[in-house]
């Protein structure tokens, strides 16, 4: 049986993002380095997802990429069935994007039966025309004000990715 997983906002090699603070000045994402920080993702993707899973990465994949093979590399080392909702600073055009089976903008009616619609940025509600709620990325640490959205950014998730009956659990914690 294929379980399904959601993460996004992964920005994997994105060195500046190590200096990124919240508000208050927090750092949010704490880790030594890059290599840190992409391997305890690989680590903790790999924990949960079994090559037979489905994934759906919400967007922002990887952000200033050195080496083409590193993150070539990287991908190929995720486990499961990736597909891709693109995100803002996704370049589809890179050899490593191939990792994903599919890229799309939206989930679309897929996940209908459980009233949410997954994509990268956060869709207003009058967009939200295959359920009630939104399955995002894009807003990294900050949340919306409002129970029908639901951010899956890493850094709401402990860096891993959340599989679907959480998502399906939470929506029932949620109705209004």
């Amino acid at each position: 049986m294929r379980n399904i997983f959601f993460i996004s906002d992964t920005h994997f090699f994105h060195e500046n993002i190590l200096k990124f603070t919240d508000r208050d000045g927090k750092i949010i994402r704490n880790f030594q380095d890059v290599t840190d920080m992409n391997e305890t993702m690989v680590a903790n993707w790999n924990a949960m997802v079994r090559p037979q899973d489905k994934v759906y990465h919400l967007g922002d994949v990887a952000v200033g990429v050195q080496k083409a093979s590193d993150f070539t590399g990287l991908m190929g080392r995720l486990n499961g069935h990736k597909r891709l909702m693109l995100g803002n600073h996704d370049h589809i055009k890179h050899p490593a994007y191939r990792a994903f089976e599919t890229i799309e903008l939206w989930t679309g009616g897929k996940f209908k039966q459980y009233g949410f619609v997954a994509c990268h940025i956060p869709l207003r509600y009058d967009q939200m025309r295959d359920g009630e709620f939104n399955v995002h990325g894009h807003i990294h640490q900050n949340s919306m004000d409002d129970p029908r959205y639901i951010n899956v950014c890493v850094e709401h998730t402990d860096y891993l990715p959340v599989p679907l009956e959480v998502i399906i659990a939470q929506i029932k914690d949620r109705r209004i």
